[in-house]
């Protein structure tokens, strides 16, 4: 349904043109700059959005830039601060410098907001306005090689959730086995090595009291939280996580959980799709991969076993000092049709923000989209990713100690405790 608003809006725009008082589309050329070069199924909709709107405009040309992370972030950062770059671009949540510098606009009474759903357009939702258009949406979730797990003699459980004890259990078996317990690295992210970690505080914590300590009202040294800490740490000198986690680079984490060495478990967005779906000359999982998804573990005497992560990942803003900002806002309408959230399901097998009504799974991967979404059965969420959440002082300590130091070996529980409450807790 469009709303007035739209309505209204769509009404001075073709006032405006009927006055020549804004360049006919003919005339303009609406430049894109995208992450996620390496993901062919995003990159084939995006593309297909551009071509949608260039219809509609005869003459219109969108024109979409392709970069990885590093890259488009360093492209963004020289040219947004000098009026310059993209009418629009890629963003992710916890890039929360692009509103408070001015860089990026409102978008509430330019995009149709009747297809995402409200609590994905509430994370990019500050000082009561929204900056950005959610596209993707994903959970945290535990892959899982299910070859390897029976050759360790093990049997999930009808819940698809190991108690912490049988957990560990686990881990140490695959480590005396030779096989990497838990695939893992942190060397260009500054969130895999803390999946375990907080998903576990989560469970034990619950909702309320999980989004109290990610703000700062609840202290680490709290005996739930140093508990958590605790049995992670006992995972950790067992070995859990690969002797190259300090270097690894996500991709190559992919790689080493279902290429080589191999590893028994992945802890991962479920954005994990986009980089194992695509064919094994371009560094996809081999066709015939055992791959399963379990729980992350149930934590004794937790307040919310059922609870995990939901998240919104890829975004596009549009730039403040664009020229063509309805064109702009019409790009991201083009990305947010119940038609396009659907071809996302079934080609990028990843949830999205996108509202789609009713979907059949179909395709090579839709068993695996069917586990995804039976492992999101009662399940409570919590929305947003600690790195997401936190910023300043307490986000660079969640970096460096629960990312990094702390699953990487570095720092004993009191340390980590310690550091996270300092950069954390306001008293």
């Amino acid at each position: 349904m469009i709303s007035c608003r739209n309505i209204v809006v769509a009404a001075a725009f073709a006032a405006l043109a009927a006055t020549g008082s804004v360049a006919k589309a003919e005339d303009v050329t609406l430049t894109v700059w995208s992450h996620e070069a390496d993901e062919p199924a995003k990159v084939a909709l995006r593309e297909q959005a551009a071509r949608n709107l260039e219809a509609k405009h005869p003459g219109l040309t969108v024109k979409i830039t392709w970069y990885e992370k590093d890259g488009l972030n360093s492209a963004l950062r020289t040219a947004l601060p000098s009026g310059q770059g993209p009418d629009v671009f890629y963003v992710e949540p916890d890039q929360v410098e692009y509103i408070t510098n001015g860089l990026i606009a409102p978008l509430d009474d330019l995009v149709n907001w009747n297809n995402i759903y409200d609590w994905a357009r509430a994370v990019w939702t500050h000082d009561g306005k929204t900056w950005a258009l959610p596209e993707e949406a994903y959970t945290d979730e535990l892959y899982y090689n299910k070859d390897m797990l029976a050759k360790l003699g093990a049997k999930l459980p009808d819940n698809a959730q190991f108690s912490q004890a049988d957990f560990l259990e686990l881990v140490k078996k695959a480590r005396a086995a030779d096989i990497t317990p838990i695939a893992a690295g942190v060397g260009d992210r500054p969130y895999p090595g803390a999946y375990v970690l907080a998903e576990a505080l989560l469970r034990k914590l619950g909702t309320d009291d999980y989004g109290k300590l990610l703000h700062g009202q609840l202290s680490f040294e709290d005996p739930r939280v140093v508990g958590v800490f605790k049995w992670v740490k006992e995972l950790v000198d067992a070995g859990a996580y690969p002797k190259n986690f300090m270097t690894l680079k996500l991709g190559e984490s992919h790689h080493y959980f279902y290429q080589k060495p191999g590893a028994l478990t992945f802890p991962m967005g479920s954005f994990y799709s986009g980089r194992a779906f695509v064919p094994v000359d371009q560094g996809g999982q081999a066709a015939d991969f055992p791959l399963g998804i379990m729980q992350f573990p149930a934590m004794d005497g937790a307040a919310c076993n059922e609870c995990k992560t939901v998240a919104v990942g890829a975004s596009f803003a549009v730039n403040a000092a664009s020229k063509h900002k309805e064109l702009a806002a019409e790009y991201l309408n083009e990305l947010a049709t119940p038609e396009m959230g659907k071809r996302w399901i079934e080609t990028v097998y990843l949830q999205t923000a996108v509202k789609t009504g009713d979907i059949q799974f179909s395709g090579p991967y839709a068993a695996y989209f069917t586990e995804l979404m039976d492992r999101q059965k009662g399940a409570k969420y919590f929305t947003g990713m600690p790195v997401d959440v936190l910023t300043g002082a307490c986000k660079d300590a969640f970096v460096q100690v629960m990312n990094k130091a702390f699953p990487g070996g570095l720092m004993s529980v009191d340390e980590a405790v310690k550091a996270m409450n300092e950069g954390c807790y306001k008293g």
